[in-house]
């Protein structure tokens, strides 16, 4: 134990300046991975915007450098003030750059709305960069001063006096001591530049990129319906009714504003993109809360006024927002967001805004356009049948299973002998062929083997019905025993480790994905609960002399060769690569794979700091959306060294 006599005001430390912000900045930008990176580009940016947004710049110019590690954001707004401070003395624009909560956002007699807040945004930036150059052209003249690691390297000197126009220049290179990569992904950044000028449509962002010699003018004065079309086009989701909903009230209680878009499609889920005086708002809050009130509410009312609700079925919100693509873009005076990085909106006045703003007016046009109307109530009426279809079956699965443990299980599955679940495992087997080495090669007492045929269901595009009656897939619900979707029941789980066995080349890493996917929408708990394995068969088997070694991959045999000849230079190796697992003989497969004090299996969790991430993943890889495929593609396509094919 410490001696606690010891604890005196001399352990106590005071810090100056920015160095609280460069000792934890994840309490300012929320971390050092990509995502806080990217955060100190959007502070600056989002400034340039509230220029835009309270009327004083119409352009915004961002380029990221050629190196890719520094960016440069330039407005033609007001520039910021450049004057000395009367309290402290200093230049104004020193004065916000180095001190936290110095900002001209605080009254609302400058910005009547804005992204920034609380006065840290540029000066986080300033503290996390290594260095940062800020010009201003004020007055006919341009001023510059240059900043290091938060404090001023120069003095701020004037570089001209015969200047045209108005407007501030940021140029920073992020810290590579603070953050774990300093390189910016600009297809990203360019994507979320675009949705600005969707957000306001007098806004014209110009994005340069020299590494790539690339310039792209963004401007859409079709606004959030554009950015609609845009989204519901990306999904590859069909519209059911062609007409678009629309909101846009400027005076709301509160000098508050708001503009919303909707529209309802074949989706299997819902996609709700929010925003706060056009900050993204990924994690929804109290306005997403408002918007869903206001849209149950009224298709609720809509369906009961024209008797369109079946008998005995019962209506969830989920259902009737299923197939439901909408923006929400809200404008707030003083918006309070949960933690700096402004990702959850927290004003409890604002879900009752959204609803009163949004409720009556849908209801009303609802009653006005029928077949809009009556389209979205069939649209509602089916994903509550496939609801509650899902919810039956997963029951039936789960009473079936209490009752007997042997009942309703896939003719395929070679069960194992104990009843215990926390001493069995299953493996899901790629093939007749593999499976049937797998159960020669097995322990019959603790582990058991389903074989699946070919490669099953994409269960991110499919729907809850379609997913339901997909024979691979309800074989593994059957052999689980636990019911899926919210039916889920782990205290039913009839084996506590389950192992993907796939071929390990392409195709068995494509099973392996398609079987995450489903076991990730539908039987969640599982992957939270660490039930899922992934097993690594070797893809090689190398023999030199009389020892044998495997290989998972083509750079684990290079690695076992090259050790192999550092001990003996003219060694002979032979090499023999495995087509598929029903190529291995029982025993290999054992020895290799199977034997838990030999084989090597790859746990699978999401950390909570990659949940977001994740979905946005499964979401974008596996969904309906073919662009962000291709985009993913091309943007690593510099990292494939070969293609197994």
């Amino acid at each position: 134990m410490p001696d606690l006599s010891t604890y005196t005001g001399k352990d106590i430390q005071v810090l100056e300046g920015l160095e609280p912000v460069r000792r934890r900045p994840g309490m300012y930008i929320g971390g050092t991975g990509k995502p806080g990176l990217h955060h100190l580009l959007w502070e600056i940016v989002d400034n340039a915007v509230d220029e835009a947004v309270n009327g004083h710049a119409s352009a915004i110019d961002v380029t990221i450098h050629k190196d890719g590690q520094s960016a440069t954001v330039s407005d033609n707004g007001r520039g910021i003030p450049i004057d000395m401070h009367p309290e402290r003395k200093v230049p104004t624009l020193q004065l916000i750059l180095t001190t936290l909560h110095a900002g001209g956002k605080f009254d609302h007699t400058n910005y009547i709305t804005s992204g920034g807040l609380h006065g840290v945004g540029a000066s986080v930036v300033n503290a996390l960069s290594s260095e940062m150059v800020a010009t201003v052209r004020r007055d006919g003249n341009t001023y510059e001063q240059r900043f290091a690691r938060g404090a001023p390297a120069t003095k701020l000197k004037k570089v001209s006096n015969s200047t045209r126009g108005t407007g501030t220049t940021i140029f920073f290179r992020p810290d590579a001591d603070i953050f774990e990569t300093t390189t910016f992904d600009t297809a990203w950044i360019k994507e979320q530049l675009e949705v600005k000028t969707y957000l306001n449509r007098s806004l014209k962002i110009i994005f340069r990129d020299e590494a790539k010699g690339e310039r792209v003018e963004f401007q859409h004065e079709g606004g959030i319906a554009e950015y609609l079309e845009a989204l519901v086009a990306q999904r590859e989701a069909r519209p059911i009714h062609d007409d678009v909903f629309m909101v846009a009230q400027e005076e709301l209680r509160d000098d508050a504003r708001i503009e919303i878009a909707l529209q309802w499609t074949e989706a299997p889920s819902e996609t709700v993109k929010s925003f706060v005086n056009g900050i993204p708002t990924k994690d929804g809050g109290t306005h997403e809360q408002g918007f869903r009130d206001a849209v149950r509410s009224a298709v609720r009312a809509y369906m009961d006024t024209h008797d369109l609700l079946p008998r005995g079925l019962d209506i969830a919100a989920e259902d009737i927002r299923e197939g439901l693509v909408a923006i929400v873009n809200l404008f707030l005076v003083d918006p309070q967001f949960q933690g700096q990085t402004k990702e959850k909106l927290n004003n409890p006045a604002a879900r009752s805004l959204i609803v009163s703003a949004v409720r009556l007016d849908l209801e009303q046009y609802l009653n006005s356009h029928g077949s809009t109307g009556d389209a979205i109530a069939a649209r509602v009426i089916q994903a509550a049948k496939a609801r509650q279809a899902s919810r039956a079956a997963a029951r039936s699965a789960r009473s079936k299973g209490s009752r007997n443990r042997k009942l309703n299980l896939p003719g395929k599955l070679a069960d194992c002998s104990s009843k215990d679940p926390a001493a069995s495992e299953l493996f899901i087997v790629e093939g007749d062929s593999a499976g049937g080495s797998a159960k020669q090669g097995r322990d019959r007492r603790s582990q058991a083997v389903l074989p699946l045929r070919g490669k099953v269901l994409n269960a991110e595009q499919a729907t809850v019905k379609k997913v339901q009656a997909n024979k691979e897939l309800s074989n593994v619900v059957q052999a689980l025993g636990c019911g899926l979707g919210q039916d889920l029941d782990l205290s039913l789980l009839r084996y506590h480790k389950i192992i993907l066995l796939m071929d390990a080349d392409s195709d068995g890493h494509h099973i392996a994905t398609l079987l995450l996917t489903f076991l990730y929408r539908y039987m969640r708990p599982l992957i939270d609960e660490g039930h899922v394995f992934i097993a690594q068969p070797p893809l090689y088997r190398l023999d030199a002399g009389k020892e044998t070694y495997w290989a998972l991959d083509d750079s684990d045999r290079e690695r076992i060769t090259r050790e192999l000849r550092d001990r003996r230079s003219n060694i002979k190796i032979d090499v023999q690569r495995f087509k598929g697992l029903g190529e291995m003989m029982p025993k290999t497969l054992k020895e290799t794979t199977l034997d838990p004090d030999r084989r090597r299996l790859l746990k699978v969790a999401i950390p909570d700091t990659q949940r977001t991430e994740t979905e946005n993943l499964i979401s974008d890889l596996m969904g309906k959306d073919a662009s962000a495929r291709y985009r993913f593609i091309m943007e690593h396509a510099a990292e494939v060294e070969a293609l197994d094919l």
